[in-house]
């Protein structure tokens, strides 16, 4: 690896509590217009629904935010007792075990790829991933940790256990996973194979035939968990299947009783990440009289603001 000389490490950003910016966002409900107004109402809904001590609050996300400086505000989020369920994507096992181990560092959209390569180093959006900071890392913890699951007698898992595995083994208070653990906070990963983490789940069944991820299991703790709710609700940041499966699980139990989308994605073309609040009412997965808001925004560039503002405004005591 050839390090390209004056790059900074990305380095975590935290949401707190802030009377001045909660006053500018009840001005921006108030008076602002087009996304301002928006952005108001998204974190005005959020707030509500971590009041509800009644409502299982489900967050879900796709990876890429992990990789930046915001998967600090993603911590927040679960530390702070603001979310209850986790669904996302298998890549936010890689980025929180590569961030908690080594760095990223900050990059440019209009880098030169064939350079980056040469160098050592991955670029996903603007954000420089060392190549000796992903596959060859995970692998090693992975291994790691699969090998001693094994040691102990476990041939099954599901991605709840093994997200609380590895949360456990990183032990470090900068994991997302080590803070869903210790809050009690599951962690679903629908799509764990679509990963470097997956990847190494299947080479360590290459050589130990009888281990076997327990997806199954996965699902029946999902419905488990929205058959039991009063109430449900959701922080839906992108879209993908992290989001799909907090939607579809709560089709069974009636719909989600309060709805935040924060998407770039269009509806036009049909997608599920673009589909809107409204059609997910047509499928019963929100239901018709739900708390609902939406925000066309970027992910990284907004959550701050939505965490910081549910912070300071919240009756509900922290956990």
């Amino acid at each position: 690896m050839r390090a390209i000389p004056g790059l900074r490490k990305v380095r975590d950003f935290h949401a707190s509590p802030s009377e001045d910016l909660a006053s500018l966002m009840d001005g921006m409900g108030r008076g602002g217009g087009f996304m301002a107004k928006s952005l108001f109402d998204v974190s005005e809904t959020f707030t509500a629904m971590c009041d509800r001590e009644s409502c299982t609050k489900f967050l879900s996300f796709p990876a890429a935010i992990m990789a930046t400086g915001a998967r600090g505000i993603l911590v927040d989020l679960v530390r702070e007792g603001m979310v209850d369920v986790v669904v996302t994507t298998c890549g936010t096992l890689d980025h929180d075990i590569s961030r908690t181990l080594a760095d990223y560092y900050e990059g440019d959209f209009a880098m030169d790829d064939v350079r980056l390569k040469r160098s050592g180093y991955h670029r996903l959006g603007n954000v420089l991933v060392p190549l000796q900071s992903y596959g060859p890392l995970i692998e090693k913890r992975m291994q790691s940790i699969l090998s001693r699951l094994y040691e102990g007698g476990v041939r099954s898992v599901t991605s709840e256990e093994l997200c609380a595995e590895i949360g456990r083994d990183l032990g470090s208070k900068s994991s997302l996973l080590y803070w869903a653990q210790k809050k009690g906070v599951p962690v679903f990963v629908p799509g764990l194979t679509d990963g470097a983490v997956g990847s190494q789940l299947w080479l360590f069944s290459e050589s130990h035939r009888d281990f076997k991820l327990d997806l199954i299991g996965d699902e029946k703790r999902l419905s488990d968990i929205t058959a039991e709710s009063k109430e449900t609700g959701a922080l839906v940041l992108g879209g993908g299947i992290s989001k799909h499966h907090v939607i579809w699980w709560n089709l069974f139990k009636g719909g989600l009783d309060w709805a935040c989308y924060v998407t770039t994605a269009s509806e036009f073309d049909g997608s599920l990440s673009g589909a809107q609040i409204r059609e997910a009412v047509s499928w019963g997965k929100v239901k018709e009289k739900a708390k609902q808001a939406s925000l066309y925004a970027e992910v990284t560039m907004v959550l701050p603001f939505i965490a910081s503002y549910a912070m300071t405004r919240r009756k509900k005591s922290p956990n």
